[in-house]
């Protein structure tokens, strides 16, 4: 079987792809990841990942503001991210990587709640999905999308919430990213919840370098790996195989037009 993937999520901007993109992008070719988008996660990133994006073509660029870095971004960072889009760079896709975040001390949510809804303005105005980070934020996350009501949704990337919590995204129209947490057998939640939710809803990601699979712990994930997740989804479903790349596949384009 002729495997084709597209990794939805790869931070292809930092080490140790940095430098060695046609080395990455050519060992993820071999395994059949064909497309890889690259989120931003601050301002200051902006022009290299669209510079990436532009000097590779099966690259494609994500701009946002992440609020794990909530402290460092600044309100004249929002009007920069709207210049990018209205010059709207022809490989920019997406808004991303936004959301929400409660894992670290002192998040500043209040502050992550202002960055979300001024980018998911954006994204609603620009016409454009979002890749959204979320950690013990589901439900508020949630609360902001329905509110907000894109019309091109996007992905909730890394999702390791409830059943329950999944489907309400769902519902709201959003994909739901599939990563590398799936290989590790104490993961039983996020198996089953991958397990048991529609097809239609899910997309393939790494978050390389971040999120190591099962076996490389210690270790930078990359790209290539979508086809070690792939397979460990496919250890979960019931679907062929074939039907399941398929899916991944059009899931992917569909959402981000590529």
């Amino acid at each position: 079987m002729s495997r084709r993937f597209i990794d939805t999520h790869c931070h292809f901007d930092f080490p140790p792809f940095a430098g060695e993109e046609a080395d990455s992008i050519a060992r993820a070719a071999r395994v059949g990841v064909e497309k890889i988008l690259v989120p931003a996660v601050q301002a200051a990133h902006f022009a290299r990942v669209l510079t990436l994006a532009e000097r590779h073509p099966p690259l494609y660029a994500a701009l946002g503001l992440h609020p794990i870095v909530t402290e460092i971004h600044r309100d004249e960072d929002i009007d920069r991210l709207q210049q990018q889009l209205a010059h709207r760079p022809r490989r920019l896709v997406a808004i991303g990587e936004i959301g929400l975040d409660l894992f670290r001390d002192n998040p500043q949510f209040d502050r992550q709640e202002q960055l979300l809804a001024a980018q998911l303005r954006l994204a609603k105005r620009y016409d454009l999905p979002v890749i959204l980070h979320s950690r013990r934020t589901h439900d508020r996350l949630a609360m902001h999308l329905k509110r907000h009501a894109l019309p091109r949704t996007g992905v909730v990337h890394g999702f390791a919430g409830s059943l329950q919590q999944a489907e309400r995204f769902v519902q709201l129209g959003y994909r739901i990213g599939v990563g590398g947490t799936i290989s590790y057998p104490r993961a039983a939640k996020t198996r089953s919840v991958m397990a048991r939710l529609p097809l239609s809803a899910l997309l393939l990601e790494t978050d390389a370098p971040d999120m190591p699979l099962n076996g490389f712990q210690g270790q930078p994930n990359r790209p290539e790996r979508a086809a070690d997740v792939f397979d460990a989804l496919c250890a979960l479903r019931p679907e062929p195989a074939a039907e399941i790349a398929d899916a991944l596949y059009h899931n992917a384009t569909t959402l981000f037009n590529l």
